[in-house]
């Protein structure tokens, strides 16, 4: 081809090929592939549909439970005398409905129903302080609701007195409670019992309901046991109003006490030491069912290089404290092992666990500890056959209807 200069190359217009059209096989193959795809993504979105759902439900669940509390706790500030209303057991260690106020809960937290701040507490003794409990303000009744339930702390409303109070029978909004009132100075045990009861709970343990404090006094709040204390119901039952107790209802007792022990030395976040384990401690309920009550010589117990040991100063009843702990002032689950024996021997004989013995011209009155006596009489019989020096150490009010065998295991 001959170029001209200066002219301009000369460009043919090319037109683009033709573009293969697909065959039958390869649309046919992308439709099965598409087919086949189909299923999973069905399925991936079903599921993520499902988790939307389950994740809304827990979240209107415990929206829910909010309001149902606060609707509760409405109902139970109001002051309808005609309603029925009944608080319950304190069950869980965070708070409870009871009489529309939080049980167990800080400063921030303490607030009404409609946000404003609860303008009846009542004012704490400046020897609590705020700052020793996890609880700052532990209100749960007025005084003027523990005074009306207990007929203003009459002398026919009272069960008995304690080593740090007197406990007086009261029906709080239709509810039987147990109210043991403490003068101020008792800051230690009120405090240790709140600590201890606010985080175990057990069936073999009595539960703390509410607390309530002033600057004179303080009170606690316990689910009440119909049938009174332990003790009761072994010395002089009869004197006392009550039956003597069977053979089979001892032995129910024991396995009762000796699971809320356990529960407390082992199955707690926490561990405790009781160190008053006694039989006036041990209550009984309408069906006979036992619980360890007054913790407030309870304390914490950890480990050391020796064992798990907590070195405190000696203190709990004459008659059920071990040697060991009268030694070495080591507070520790044998501590509470050992009191609890001598519960099973008083249980066997319905003696006390300090016995006074009678005088005679040549030798004055003694006080001896039943678990020598015990341990004497089994020593003089070491096994069962040999049953004619236990026998006078055996409750008479049992009449003698109890399995031998068993009775000789159980000492």
């Amino acid at each position: 081809m001959v170029l001209v200069p200066g002219e301009p190359y000369p460009l043919g217009t090319i037109s683009p090929a033709p573009a293969p059209s697909p065959s039958n096989a390869s649309v046919s193959a992308n439709e099965e592939n598409h087919k086949a795809n189909l299923p999973y993504l069905w399925i991936v979105g079903s599921l993520g549909i499902i988790l939307v759902v389950i994740v809304l439900g827990i979240v209107l669940y415990v929206c829910l439970r909010s309001s149902s509390c606060f609707t509760e706790a409405q109902r139970s500030s109001s002051k309808d005398p005609d309603g029925q209303i009944r608080f319950h057991v304190l069950r869980k260690p965070s708070f409870c409905c009871a009489s529309g106020r939080y049980m167990c809960c800080t400063s921030s937290d303490w607030k009404q129903t409609n946000g404003d701040p609860c303008s009846q507490q009542t004012t704490i003794p400046k020897a609590i302080g705020s700052h020793v409990l996890d609880v700052e303000k532990p209100v749960v009744f007025t005084y003027e609701d523990i005074f009306s339930s207990t007929d203003g702390f009459s002398d026919s409303r009272l069960l008995g007195h304690g080593t740090y109070g007197s406990v007086y029978y009261g029906l709080l909004r239709e509810q039987e409670v147990a109210i043991k009132r403490m003068t101020a100075t008792k800051t230690k045990e009120f405090l240790a019992e709140i600590k201890v009861l606010c985080k175990v709970h057990h069936s073999n343990l009595v539960e703390l309901i509410g607390y309530a404090a002033n600057d004179e006094e303080l009170f606690l709040l316990y689910e009440y046991a119909q049938k009174g204390s332990l003790k009761s119901h072994l010395h002089d039952p009869q004197n006392k109003g009550h039956t003597s107790l069977s053979w089979v209802m001892r032995v129910q007792i024991a396995l009762d006490a000796a699971r809320g022990l356990e529960y407390i030395h082992e199955h707690t976040k926490t561990h405790y030491v009781h160190r008053d384990i006694k039989t006036s401690n041990i209550l009984l309920d309408g069906s006979f069912r036992a619980k360890i009550s007054d913790f407030g010589l309870a304390r914490i117990f950890g480990k050391t290089s020796d064992g798990e040991a907590t070195v405190t100063k000696v203190v709990g009843t004459y008659g059920y404290l071990a040697p060991e702990y009268l030694s070495d002032g080591r507070a520790t689950t044998k501590s509470d092992i050992y009191a609890f024996g001598v519960v099973l021997f008083e249980l066997i004989s319905g003696k006390e666990a300090v016995i006074r013995t009678e005088g005679t011209a040549t030798k004055n009155s003694e006080r001896r500890s039943l678990v020598s006596i015990m341990q004497t009489a089994l020593r003089t019989s070491p096994d069962s056959t040999s049953k004619s020096n236990l026998k006078d150490y055996i409750d008479p009010n049992m009449m003698d209807l109890y399995p031998h065998d068993c009775l000789f295991k159980v000492k």
